[in-house]
Order: C-alpha cells, then structure tokens, then sequence
C-alpha cells in the first residue's frame, strides 16, 4: 500500500484537490490517500462551506499556519509540514497551484528524499514581481512529476530545461470541479438570494495587491464600476484585503446597482459567473472557469500566466489603466469575439489522467 499526501492551502487549491481525492477511491486497495490542510488561508466558515461543497473529507492533518509575512508563513508551513512528513513517511507529496504552500511542501518533501507531483505545473505569468511566480518557478524545478493544463506549460518547462519524461499534459483539475458540481451549481439559490435575473449583471472580483492595496488606484477602480453600473448591476463579493482598503478610505461607492457581498461558497460563485453577462477580474482562475463556460471575461493585470485563456477562450487582458476600464467593458461586449474554444483535455477527466499515471509511477 503506497501513501501520498495532497496538500491544500488556499481556496482555489479544494477545487484542485477535490477530484484527485474522488479520483483515487478507485485505487483504494493500492493507494492511500491524505489530505493536508496547511492553513494558510483559514476561514472557520468558509472552510466549512468548502468541505461540504467539495464532498472532501476532513483532512487528517491541519497545519494551523495562519498569515504573516511571504518569509513567516512559508517557515512556518515548512516546520510543520516536516512534522508530518517524518511522521507518516508518505511515498508522495501532491502539491497544487502557486501559493505559498506549494513551495514550503515542495522544499520539505524533496529534502527529505520524498517525490513531488506538481499539478498545473509550468504556467508563467513571466512577471517576477508576483509572489506566485517565484512559487511556480521554484516548485517545478524541484518536482519530480509535473502535471500541465495547457500547451504553454509544455513550452515553459522545455524552455526551462525539465526533462521530458517529467511532464504530463493531463488538462484542468480546476475544470474538473466545474464539471462534476456543474448539477448542483444549477440548484444553487443565489440569483434569488440576491434578487438577480440572468445575463442582466456583472460579477467583479479584485484581491490583487497591486490593485487594491493602493486607496487612491482603487477609488480610480470603483469610479469606473460606477459607470458600469448605470447600465448593468454589479454583483461584487469582496475579499478581506480590498475590504481592508476601502474601509481605510472615506470614498463612497453607493449606487443602486452596486451590490458589494461577502465572499461566496463555490457553488453559488459558479452559479453566479455563469449566468452574469461579463467577469471582471484579477485572478487566475477565474480565466479559466470563464473560458470554459464561455462567459466573457476582461483582467485586470498586464500579464496572464493562462495564455490560453486569451488564445482560445473568451478572456481579454486590459492592463492597470484604470481609466480605460468602462471603456474597455463597453467596447469588449459591444465586440462580437464570443466565440471561443474549450483547450484541449479540459473536458473533466484530468484528475483520471492524473491518479492512473501516479498509480503507475508508484508501483
């Protein structure tokens, strides 16, 4: 019986983990399978809301990290982690993503002589000054198996000297999910809760420092939305940083087409994406939910490390002028692009690709 252990840190990592875990409850007699929850983003409900959504049972080992700076939560990760490594002396760590959990678990793990499997390996946003970045490039030199959801990672890993017999192209875990909820995210309530009727909103997300730590670039922000919200209503489900930053401002952002909520469960952001009329964002994964559920999306950074998502998908950088940003909205859906491809291998059965070779690679 071989044992690995998945690591999850941050939201968007459930979504990753959860149909690899579903995935390898076929092999059950082979394979045993633990999840480590690290703590790094820690919310008791929202965590909760995630468990039960997800159908993940409770992870066996919880880290508790908490936040701090990149330095302290990466130390404290690794410290713990190792705990749990020398303790159980898992044949493999599964680490997913970018963020700081992804690195701290990659290092403990290798160092101790255990292999690494990488899942969403190779992308690149070629942009070093993103914590993420480093995160990504760091981790993939140091896996043993990396598993890519789109042909732009091939390319990076190549460039970046990984050998060939490391890499697997398997597609999107994160479509996976998308997939496989796809019933219930129809029997979700939200539009009622929030008394919205389909393609007659825009759903926003920011969380971005370079885009909301700054008062005066966030003002300039909601001043655009406003325009946006003379025609259509705005649903906005705000994270903790951006909230932090227009509570340190005096600047209203009333309107009456302006709903600005808490953040959402899985479930009822999907539901809430998928029947809007356009996503603004600046986040990576929502690129992808996007393009698959062929949703336009405009994102609001110069750089992608999802090129896919604007070669095949409905996605369209705009940049950080701020200025421009109703403008832009405007112009892209006022464009007739809606058309759009699903990439390759997105169709729901990457975490199948990915346990079988693991299986096979073990054993």
């Amino acid at each position: 019986m071989k044992k690995v252990i998945s690591v999850v840190g941050a939201r968007p990592n459930y979504m990753k983990v959860a149909p690899i875990h579903r995935s390898f409850q076929k092999y059950k007699d082979r394979i045993k399978h633990l999840i480590c929850h690290t703590g790094q983003h820690y919310d008791v409900n929202m965590s909760k809301i995630f468990f039960e959504e997800l159908e993940l049972p409770q992870p066996e080992f919880y880290l508790g990290v908490g936040s701090g700076s990149h330095a302290e939560q990466t130390a404290k990760i690794m410290i713990e982690f190792e705990k749990v490594l020398l303790n159980e002396k898992p044949d493999l760590v599964i680490v997913v993503g970018d963020v700081n959990s992804t690195i701290a678990c990659s290092l403990v793990a290798v160092k101790l002589g255990i292999k690494v499997a990488h899942v969403e390996a190779g992308l690149r946003s070629f942009d070093r000054t993103m914590p993420e970045e480093i995160n990504r490039l760091l981790t993939d030199q140091i896996a043993d198996y990396l598993f890519v959801t789109e042909k732009s990672g091939l390319e990076n890993l190549k460039n970046e000297g990984i050998a060939d017999e490391k890499i697997f192209f398997v597609g999107n875990t994160m479509i996976d999910s998308l997939v496989y909820y796809l019933p219930k995210i129809e029997m979700s309530q939200i539009l009622n809760e929030l008394n919205l009727k389909e393609k007659e909103y825009v759903v926003i997300t920011l969380h971005r420092p370079s885009n909301v730590d700054n008062p005066e670039n966030l003002i300039k922000i909601f001043e655009q939305f406003r325009k946006i919200a003379d025609k259509y209503k705005i649903v906005f489900p705000i994270h903790p940083r951006t909230k932090k930053t227009i509570q340190s401002t005096n600047f209203h952002y009333n309107h009456i087409n302006f709903l600005l909520i808490d953040p959402v469960g899985y479930i009822s952001f999907i539901k809430l994406v998928k029947n809007s009329i356009a996503v603004i964002t600046d986040s990576g994964g929502i690129q992808e939910e996007t393009t698959f559920l062929k949703i336009p999306c405009l994102t609001l950074r110069e750089n992608t490390e999802r090129p896919i998502t604007v070669e095949l998908g409905t996605n369209k950088l705009i940049g950080t002028k701020y200025d421009k940003i109703a403008e832009e909205f405007f112009n892209y859906l006022n464009s007739p692009k809606y058309d759009s491809n699903i990439p390759p291998l997105w169709d729901g059965k990457a975490a199948e690709r990915i346990t079988a070779k693991l299986v096979e690679l073990l054993n």
